[in-house]
């Protein structure tokens, strides 16, 4: 046995089983963020970007022109509303943008080449270049997807707490409880959810030095969520015209309560349709194939 040939091949393996661990290794770890009051919670990077995060610096500076001003603040906003603000920054996530699809995807191009070359099937060979391009494309629009979805579940654990958060707050001030003092039991007895970090940070910044109106306004632009925009937006003018807080507490919580029906409801009425494709995808071809199953077979085997 030709003893370069071993060498090279004990090299891979070893190549491999290093890369290995160390994929390993940043699966198992935790990351956190940092709360308003010092608490630390847990939020998970995608196992690809923790892999391409020490790549970042490399190519961030590419990105720290005027000409990328307008996206690094939608990205940030963005980043910043998913709660990952702290561990990921807007340029870190455009170098992902463009780390993802040259690293993983050229890796996909080269598995891909392989697996066409030595497929069976003359169909297969010649869809190479869509083959070839699915990969990169994917890895491309894999960072835009992952924070969408991430903002997407942030919202949707606001506007869950949200009503019943409402309800809390409204009994504590009619029973005669000052509203920050409320806000504050609020926070402390509640576990530690999208909304509570929010709520602590308003607290925060409000035993800084922020007024009430000022901290509310930085929260509903931070979150950028019409429920918490129209929330604000009622307390800030309650604040201003001197109309009692319970009550407006008490109109937010029952149209919270209103628009969570009707969300639901307009969930309800698209099931009938997302369903549609599932059952014309595998139901009906299952159905067909058991009725008439035994029919093709013993055609089959006739003419056999």
């Amino acid at each position: 046995m030709n003893p370069y040939a071993v060498t090279l091949s004990a090299l891979w393996a070893a190549a491999a089983g290093g890369m290995a661990w160390h994929c390993a290794e940043l699966a198992r770890q935790i990351t956190y963020v940092t709360l308003a009051d010092g608490r630390r919670q847990e939020r998970r990077l995608p196992l690809l970007f923790r892999l391409l995060l020490p790549l970042a610096p490399n190519v961030t500076r590419w990105f720290e022109g005027p000409s990328f001003a307008a996206v690094r603040a939608t990205i940030a906003r963005r980043i910043v509303a998913a709660g990952f603000e702290g561990l990921l920054s807007d340029v870190e996530f455009l170098a992902l943008r463009l780390l993802t699809p040259l690293t993983f995807g050229v890796l996909w191009v080269l598995f891909a080449l392989g697996a066409v070359a030595k497929s069976p099937f003359p169909f297969v060979r010649g869809m190479t270049i869509p083959i070839c391009l699915l990969g990169p494309l994917w890895f491309y629009a894999y960072p835009g997807l992952w924070l969408r979805r991430a903002l997407a579940t942030r919202h949707r654990a606001i506007q869950r707490a949200l009503p019943f958060a409402l309800d809390l707050l409204t009994l504590s001030v009619e029973a005669g409880m000052d509203f920050m003092t409320a806000l504050q039991r609020l926070t402390d007895r509640r576990k530690i959810d999208p909304l509570a970090e929010e709520l602590i940070r308003v607290i925060r910044e409000i035993q800084l030095g922020k007024t009430r109106r000022e901290a509310l306004r930085d929260m509903s632009r931070r979150v950028d969520l019409l429920d918490i925009r129209s929330v604000v937006n009622a307390l800030v003018q309650a604040d201003e015209l001197g109309v009692s807080i319970g009550s407006i507490l008490r109109i937010q919580a029952d149209q919270m309560r209103l628009r969570r029906f009707e969300r639901a409801e307009k969930l309800a009425n698209e099931s009938p349709v997302k369903m549609l494709g599932p059952l014309l995808l595998f139901i009906f071809p299952a159905v067909f194939l058991v009725l008439l199953g035994p029919i093709l077979l013993r055609l089959f085997q006739q003419g056999l």
